[in-house]
């Protein structure tokens, strides 16, 4: 199981919110130098989110994110305003590994389509609930879709890999929703990714029992809860 630690970038400062509200603000400095950090306590992969571009509907904060890209040995997978298949081409231009799309899939069924005939596995999708419905527009709006049976929609589209992401636990550092993670893993043959509530390395090992191909971690790394190279070492079953 791989661990992604993520950055999320509002007014170019690495920051951490609680249920995506952006009133909920934590500021932790400078979204390079933190990377600089993971890439040296042994990450491969980064999350990486763009909440202006999130609510601005286009990413916004491109040159930290290209300079992410350009200066660090580390892979780089990001959301945050992709709603065209021409911008996740040009965030994948200066870079980044793979994009996630999330509004914009529940926008425009056609439009979510294209992206995974023209994108390939490099287009994942963010399959972001709230009370198990799909939220949007940043978390800001809710729609009336049930998370698990638009997963699998997704995934007879041509979905790949889906970041799964129950904003009720997001920044609360109170624990995953274990059953609708597994639930998801369990409704799709494709990779699912855990997002949202890690806050403690048992939540990491019982995260892995449900099946996720990997957990994004935030918040608890940034207030020492643990450290990253312990939460890679554990999912890679090198300690208990």
């Amino acid at each position: 199981m791989l661990i992604f630690p993520a950055i999320d970038i509002l007014d170019g400062h690495a920051v951490r919110l609680i249920r995506g509200d952006y009133a909920q603000r934590t500021d932790y400095g400078s979204p390079l130098e933190i990377a600089k950090k993971f890439a040296d306590e042994g990450a491969a992969w980064l999350h990486i989110v763009d909440l202006d571009g999130a609510k601005q509907g286009v990413p916004v904060n491109t040159n930290v994110i290209a300079e992410i890209c350009s200066s660090l040995p580390i892979k780089v997978q990001m959301g945050g305003g992709i709603r065209t298949v021409q911008c996740a081409r040009m965030m994948t231009e200066m870079g980044v590994k793979r994009v996630v799309i999330g509004t914009r899939l529940v926008q425009d069924e056609g439009c979510a389509a294209g992206f995974f005939q023209q994108m390939g596995s490099k287009a994942i999708a963010g399959v972001d609930t709230r009370g198990g419905k799909v939220a949007t527009h940043g978390w800001t709006e809710d729609s009336t879709l049930n998370g698990t049976e638009f997963a699998k929609h997704m995934e007879q589209m041509g979905c790949k890999r889906v970041v799964f992401t129950d904003v009720a636990t997001d920044g609360t550092l109170s624990g995953p929703n274990f059953s609708a993670t597994r639930e998801m893993v369990q409704a799709l043959s494709i990779p699912v990714i855990a997002s949202g509530g890690v806050g403690s390395l048992e939540d990491i090992d019982a995260l892995r029992e449900t099946g996720v191909e990997g957990v994004i971690v935030g918040k608890a790394i940034y207030q020492n809860r643990f450290t990253l190279a312990e939460a890679i070492a554990l999912a890679a079953g090198e300690q208990s």
